[in-house]
């Protein structure tokens, strides 16, 4: 079976034009939403729990199941794009993103929030990668690249600001607005991406679908990140048996590819060292803010009897990165490269999350605010321009897969901070029978948020130390 792919039109371009500012405003709208998306759920997760009887290790799971089904699919979605066309996939996969986000707002148990969560989850898994690798294309490597994949990024970032605080509106008047309003905005979204993203000439590409191959990776990565999200609630008997199982998945997989006429991934794309520094780093970057927003979030309603809306509006000041990232990141990555711009940015993550292992039962906004301040400066420098190193050097056919990888360095870091702080905090708050305890325990906890940002530190050290090696030598 021959497959219809998609090639751009024209040749990449090597500046935004007043069209191209209309697709790339467009694309990152939809990532905006996703990020919003994704943080109102984090304002919203006390008052779900009220409202359905959750517990602390199940109510990871709403932020998990989504977790779930985009890291289990967002590699074969990636690849769809490349092969069965960007702008198709786009639309058809934001269209379903719509679809079950309002459907989640009808949950009245939980398990029915959960598989609503994992359908959106697998959704935005075809979207994402799609809508970013229309970019990478659309752009030639370069500055032109670098300022359109940094507006993206803090849209995506501004995204996830913003739904701090529009979750807690939202939540103030019932959480159920938290799926609801999406739909609204998605729908407005989906209809300018139909009239402004253009579409492309197709051609045929033999060798058809590799059906084997994306079988084999969809079900490595679904048993790799279900392992990893239900390690806090299950005996590690299951967990290892579980990642014994997706690490067969891995093997069949590698050994299909090797053997496929026409592979779903081609396998020397990750032996680019800055390619898996960017991922490694940007899982772990991500990854910490999860842990951290996590603990923080229970820290401020439970502990300190904050509204929704009082904690979105506390966590504000982290929408710095939306101004910044596109103005002040370009001239950065331009003058000094992307790789001393991603270390600073994980120092001043790591510094950030030293500052709040002080955290106190009376802390005043004013003692919380250089860590948001720091927070908000690191994803200014890193966070969008992870996603250029990740994607920096490799062909335009295969760029939807490189932004695959990236959003599911992104997705996994995240379930991985969220799940493993989710299970620290629960086990040191489980004998606590008293407000200081529980702090006493969320301190312990904040210790996850830290030894990330400290490992992403040093991936991007290697970056650095690889650069001045391969100057002098």
């Amino acid at each position: 079976m021959s497959v219809v792919t998609e090639e751009p039109t024209n040749a990449p371009l090597d500046r935004i034009t007043r069209t191209s500012w209309g697709v790339l405003l467009v694309l990152s709208g939809a990532v905006f939403l996703e990020g919003a998306d994704v943080s109102m759920m984090g304002v919203a997760l006390p008052s779900i729990r009220a409202d359905l009887g959750l517990s602390t290790t199940t109510l990871q799971w709403v932020v998990s199941a989504y977790v779930l089904g985009y890291g289990g699919f967002v590699l074969l979605g990636g690849r769809a794009a490349d092969l069965l066309g960007r702008r198709r996939m786009f639309l058809l996969w934001t269209a379903v993103f719509i679809a079950f986000s309002g459907l989640g707002g009808f949950a009245t148990e939980g398990w029915m929030l959960l598989l609503a969560r994992f359908a959106t989850g697998v959704a935005a898994g075809f979207m994402a990668p799609a809508g970013l690798s229309i970019i990478t294309t659309t752009f030639a490597e370069g500055p032109a690249r670098n300022q359109a994949l940094l507006v993206y990024g803090g849209a995506a970032a501004g995204g996830f600001s913003f739904g701090l605080v529009a979750g807690g509106l939202l939540t103030a008047v019932d959480w159920r607005w938290v799926f609801f309003a999406p739909v609204v905005v998605g729908a407005m979204l989906l209809a300018a991406a139909t009239w402004v993203v253009p579409p492309e000439a197709v051609r045929r590409r033999a060798g058809g679908v590799d059906a084997a191959g994306g079988l084999t990776l969809t079900a490595a990565m679904l048993a790799l990140v279900t392992a990893v999200v239900r390690a806090p609630d299950v005996d590690i008997a299951l967990t290892a048996a579980t990642l014994a199982a997706s690490i067969a998945a891995f093997t069949a997989f590698v050994v299909i590819e090797r053997r496929s006429p026409a592979p779903l991934v081609r396998l020397g794309i990750l032996r680019s060292g800055s390619v898996a520094r960017a991922n490694v780093g940007a899982a772990l970057f991500v990854g910490a803010f999860g842990a951290f927003q996590f603990v923080t979030v229970l820290y401020l309603q439970e502990v300190r009897n904050w509204s929704a809306l009082e904690t979105g509006l506390a966590l504000l000041v982290l929408a710095i990165d939306t101004v910044l990232a596109p103005t002040v990141t370009p001239r950065l990555v331009g003058r000094f490269g992307h790789v001393p711009v991603i270390l600073t940015g994980t120092i001043l993550a790591l510094i950030g999350y030293v500052l709040f292992l002080r955290l106190e039962l009376d802390w005043t906004y004013a003692a919380m605010l250089p860590t948001f301040l720091l927070i908000g400066l690191a994803f200014t420098l890193s966070f969008g321009t992870f996603a250029i190193a990740a994607t920096e050097g490799i062909d335009e056919a295969e760029q939807g897969l490189a932004s695959g990888f990236n959003n599911v360095s992104i997705q996994f870091g995240t379930a991985l901070g969220v799940a493993v702080a989710a299970a620290v905090a629960s086990a040191a708050t489980a004998d606590a029978a008293t407000v200081d305890a529980v702090l006493d325990g969320y301190r312990t906890a904040l210790i996850v948020p830290l030894v990330a940002a400290a490992l992403a530190v040093a991936v991007s050290a290697t970056g650095l130390l690889h650069r001045r090696h391969r100057r002098n030598g």
